[in-house]
């Protein structure tokens, strides 16, 4: 496979990135609206060790806050952009697999990928999170999945 096919599959996979990015966004977002629950606090929480971490000052009492959840919204897209990217790279190298495994394998990376640094950090235990919080989580990284590799599918298809 040449360099530039690979190069056309891995920006196909970061743009597949960022609608899945999207539909896990819009999932989260209506579980908040129908619930009525609020945002997690937990990217922010990240985004403050990590910035902390870097020696990077968020401001004053009063712009911290604002700066922490806009970075942790950041980290989050990014981890999308980059596991779809990631994803591209891979299937520039393996046949294409099913769809719906395909999908759900894309949803546990990203959810991984999310949840390790809060636990590792000690900001959250998954143990203590009960069916519901599973549910919370597992849901939007499934869409995100499903959008990610049926997006990937449909800008890759003319290529096969």
């Amino acid at each position: 496979m040449g360099k530039q096919r690979a190069c056309g599959l891995v920006m196909a996979g970061l743009l597949a990135g960022a609608a899945g990015t999207t539909a896990l966004n819009v999932v989260t977002y209506l579980d908040q609206a129908v619930r009525g629950r609020p945002a997690s606090t937990l990217p922010d929480q990240v985004a403050e060790r990590f910035a902390g971490m870097a020696g990077v000052p968020l401001g004053d009492e009063e712009k911290a806050p604002g700066r922490a959840q806009g970075l942790g919204g950041l980290l989050g897209i990014a981890t999308g952009l980059a596991v779809g990217a990631a994803y591209g790279g891979l299937r520039a190298a393996v046949p294409r697999p099913p769809l719906l495994p395909a999908a759900a394998g894309l949803g546990a990376v990203v959810l991984v990928v999310g949840a390790v640094p809060m636990t590792a950090m000690g900001l959250t235990d998954p143990r203590t999170w009960g069916l519901v919080g599973w549910l919370s989580d597992l849901v939007p990284h499934l869409a995100y999945g499903l959008v990610t590799a049926f997006a990937f599918e449909v800008m890759t298809r003319r290529e096969r």
